[in-house]
């Protein structure tokens, strides 16, 4: 089915959901993955509807539920309350984060409570036919490539599935293994261009990672996101660029 491109709205915090539809519209992307912090809270059902039907009425499609939820350290209620957002946005995915501590940082214990937590939340989201999606991120336990795949193995939910992105400062042939490890989970690419350390480039800056990344996602029998984050500046104006070139790589 090909790549979808989309937009992370944590991207613009600083603008409301309309202005995020229209930057999202206007650079002409299908999608957006909401983010539970600023623009659709956790448990606001009535935002989350009107974001919906904002987008509905603008052709955007709904990427995700962005949520802050760490796995291990959610109660049932917080994991109910995620579902409902995510069913009245008519999100097909809620994204949550591994946990609070790091591969090489997390003991037995850290492991055992993330992945019961996982496995819970997976439980909970597939009675409203919603996926888990865990988000690709140093200092959680999908920090690397086995530890994730651990994760996803010992849980072993169909409904549970990951995101990835390029770690700080890794290679593109490095990035592009992960890629592929990650690939039979895989739901959605956070695409943004960081170098060195967390130095924000012009998506171009990249160029030589994001074109065979795109290129092995295109590769694919399955639609995979490919959402912009973190745009230089923070800067509405730069997406445009950003996304002609990321819809000129496809």
């Amino acid at each position: 089915m090909g790549v979808r491109t989309g937009l992370v709205s944590v991207t613009f915090r600083q603008l409301t959901a309309d202005e995020v539809v229209d930057v999202a519209v206007g650079a002409g992307l299908a999608a957006v993955e909401w983010g539970g912090d600023v623009h659709v809270p956790l448990g606001n059902l009535n935002t989350a509807k009107r974001v919906k039907a904002l987008c509905d009425d603008r052709g955007l499609s709904i990427a995700a539920y962005g949520s802050y939820l760490r796995a291990g350290s959610v109660d049932r209620e917080e994991m109910r309350s995620a579902v409902a957002t995510a069913a009245a946005l008519g999100a097909p995915r809620i994204r949550v984060w591994a946990g609070n501590v790091g591969t090489a940082d997390a003991g037995v214990g850290d492991r055992m409570a993330v992945t019961r937590g996982l496995a819970e939340l997976a439980d909970v989201a597939a009675g409203s036919g919603i996926e888990i999606a865990m988000e690709y991120h140093r200092n959680t336990l999908t920090d690397e490539v086995d530890s994730t795949i651990t994760l996803l193995l010992d849980v072993g939910a169909p409904n549970l599935k990951t995101y990835w992105q390029p770690p700080v400062d890794l290679s593109d042939a490095e990035c592009l293994d992960q890629l592929e490890a990650l690939m039979p989970w895989l739901t959605t690419v956070h695409v943004f261009s960081w170098w060195p350390a967390s130095n924000r480039l012009p998506l171009a800056g990249r160029e030589s990672l994001w074109r065979p990344v795109l290129k092995r996602l295109a590769a694919e029998d399955r639609e995979i996101n490919a959402l912009l984050e973190f745009v230089a500046d923070d800067s509405p104006e730069r997406l445009a660029k950003d996304a002609a070139d990321l819809h000129s790589w496809i």
